[in-house]
């Protein structure tokens, strides 16, 4: 696995009808009659009239505008990101059993820029930084454990939007381990992530749309966040289909995730997104019909989030007031939470032993 950072780029052929005829006078050649026939992926072919392609050129001259690459590709995951809102459209990730397993750290990710978008277009750690927002991943961290670059790169803002704290911490991670749990299930899962901005306001009986931006570069905060699944076991067996869109606000614990399961087609119609137009609809079941769409509960969950906590705890007092609540919400540590507060204990104690023995030389 190369050790630095990897992006491949692919821009669509063409951005409107005509956007960017000018980059195909190459195959003039080809022309027969009074149409030529320009190549623009696999499946489409587009017709453009001799006249028409003469004008587009003049038009567009000096070069036809650019929203930038369509689709970006990093080790496991893709995404198409908005330039305007600094954010991605969408994050797609294949999940199996092995990808969420391994010994990728996140203590050793950091989040930063993507150096594949240009820095007028990108977010900043600053933007974040007091602005009652939290840094919500749309490839999870933890659905590549098997890979630190593939983990590492999870953490480049082009994959991060502005998220409620505790829905990030809360619900949405709940809903992210739900869909690891699949794989336990199903041999592939296939997920798409993103942000939304819906009407949320009205006025004088008129829908609005209104939504926070942070910092100096005006990243916009989504008013809600959407997740399209896909498992799928392999054969002529049917795929398990889900579609969902949360509110980018706190939600208890008491709320199922049945409650925010949507039609594919009216998350298309909101987004302005097709999703999975190669999958047969016709072969699918509902995936919350199939695999109940059960979150974790509420006490299995908090065991889990102080677990994570006491891992990447830096010194013995931020150990020790994690480990306190365990007593203070009537919790029972397991074994493994045991064993690692006396690892834990152990290595922190010896880095604190090793910094003053520094200090002393100095």
């Amino acid at each position: 696995m190369p050790s630095a950072p990897r992006a491949i780029f692919t821009q669509g052929f063409l951005a409107g009808t005509l956007s960017t005829a000018t980059i195909y006078t190459v195959y003039s050649y080809l022309v027969k009659s009074a149409e030529i026939y320009i190549e623009a992926d696999q499946d489409t072919k587009w017709s453009v009239d001799r006249q028409r392609l003469w004008t587009g050129q003049q038009i567009l001259k000096y070069g036809a505008p650019d929203h930038g690459p369509d689709i970006r590709y990093y080790e496991n995951h893709v995404l198409s990101y908005d330039q305007a809102k600094k954010t991605p459209a969408w994050v797609a990730e294949f999940l199996t059993a092995e990808n969420v397993k391994g010994k990728a750290d996140r203590k050793k990710s950091h989040f930063k820029p993507d150096p594949n978008v240009l820095s007028k277009f990108s977010s900043d750690n600053k933007d974040f930084l007091k602005s009652g927002w939290s840094r919500g991943h749309m490839a999870p961290a933890g659905n590549n454990k098997h890979d630190q670059q593939a983990m590492d790169e999870t953490f480049y803002l082009s994959n991060i939007v502005p998220q409620d704290i505790d829905n990030n911490s809360g619900f949405w991670n709940r809903f992210e381990m739900f869909c690891r749990d699949l794989t336990k299930q199903y041999k592939e899962v296939r997920i798409v992530t993103g942000p939304l901005t819906l009407p949320n306001l009205v006025e004088g009986g008129k829908l609005f749309v209104k939504y926070p931006i942070i910092g100096k570069n005006e990243v916009a905060v989504p008013t809600h966040l959407y997740k399209v699944v896909v498992a799928e076991n392999g054969g002529s067996e049917p795929k398990a289909l889900g579609a969902f869109v949360a509110p980018n606000e706190p939600i208890g614990s008491e709320h199922l995730l049945t409650e925010y399961q949507v039609p594919l087609e009216e998350l298309e119609v909101y987004s302005g997104i097709t999703f999975f137009e190669r999958l047969d609809l016709a072969n699918t079941k509902n995936l919350c019909s199939v695999s109940s769409c059960t979150l974790v509960p509420e006490k299995q969950f908090e065991l889990y989030s102080i677990t994570r906590r006491l891992a990447g705890a830096g010194t013995l007092p931020e150990l020790d007031a994690i480990w306190g609540e365990l007593a203070r919400k009537k919790l029972k540590p397991d074994k493994y939470m045991l064993e690692l507060y006396k690892t834990r204990t152990m290595e922190i104690e010896q880095e604190e032993d090793i910094s003053s023995k520094l200090r002393a030389e100095l």
